[in-house]
């Protein structure tokens, strides 16, 4: 017959300032080239910057180069990204809720599961782009650029899709489609 025996539960480690330090400098030292402990979430904007899990609701970004841009699990709700270049992009989980991204460059981003509720993407290029499970729940996609974009899953619930150029590449949704690209 097995017994139960409680385990010892183990002593918190206390180390001094100088030698935490030391394990600290010996660590960044280890660390790949470039490699880093978190995201930056005060980095400037530019092509490849590091804003995962990042707050940035409300910023104004229109223009901006965020060209393979790390933005997975942050929030850029009301955020103003006009004309930015947001090409080839990692945001999965992504909040884009109220944003303004119109004439944006989203060619090619991974977008699994971000959230555009109420989105304005009037003449957005999203071709080819990942937007498996995205939300656009009452989003402006008119006349955005859908060409091989993924959409399985996505809700297009309200959606106001007219003009919008659908993932076939050729087919131009009619004036007035909402939810569906009639």
């Amino acid at each position: 017959m097995d017994t139960f025996a409680p385990r010892s539960i183990p002593a918190p480690v206390r180390m001094s300032l100088p030698a935490l330090k030391l394990l600290l400098a010996l660590g960044a030292t280890l660390l790949p080239q470039g490699a880093a402990w978190a995201a930056d979430c005060s980095a400037p904007p530019g092509p490849g910057v590091d804003w995962q899990r990042c707050l940035l609701d409300s910023r104004d970004l229109a223009g901006a180069d965020l060209t393979g841009a790390d933005l997975r699990e942050t929030s850029l709700a009301r955020a103003k990204l006009d004309r930015a270049a947001l090409a080839r992009v990692t945001a999965s989980n992504v909040r884009f809720g109220h944003a303004s991204l119109r004439g944006a460059d989203l060619t090619e981003a991974e977008l699994v599961r971000a959230d555009f509720t109420r989105a304005k993407l009037e003449g957005a290029k999203l071709r080819g782009a990942d937007l498996r499970l995205a939300k656009f729940f009452g989003a402006d996609l008119r006349h955005a650029d859908l060409t091989a974009a993924r959409l399985e899953g996505a809700d297009l619930l309200r959606a106001q899709l007219g003009g919008a150029r659908w993932t076939d590449g050729t087919s131009i949704c009619a004036p007035g489609s909402i939810g569906t690209c009639q």
